[in-house]
């Protein structure tokens, strides 16, 4: 499960990408999460996957 929280959703995805993916479609693959959803919930704060960069920024 991922967090709900926007703020904590931020950081946990960031990390996982840093750690663990080589991108955020791979992530959401292996977790079964919405990748859809991910960005929707990070959109709100203004924040937007680079996939040059591996993170949201």
């Amino acid at each position: 499960m991922i967090p709900q929280d926007p703020v904590i959703l931020l950081s946990y995805v960031n990390t996982k990408l840093r750690d663990q993916y080589s991108s955020l479609e791979q992530m959401c693959h292996d977790m079964g999460v919405n990748q859809r959803e991910i960005e929707q919930k990070l959109a709100g704060m203004d924040y937007a996957y680079d996939s040059a960069r591996n993170q949201f920024v």
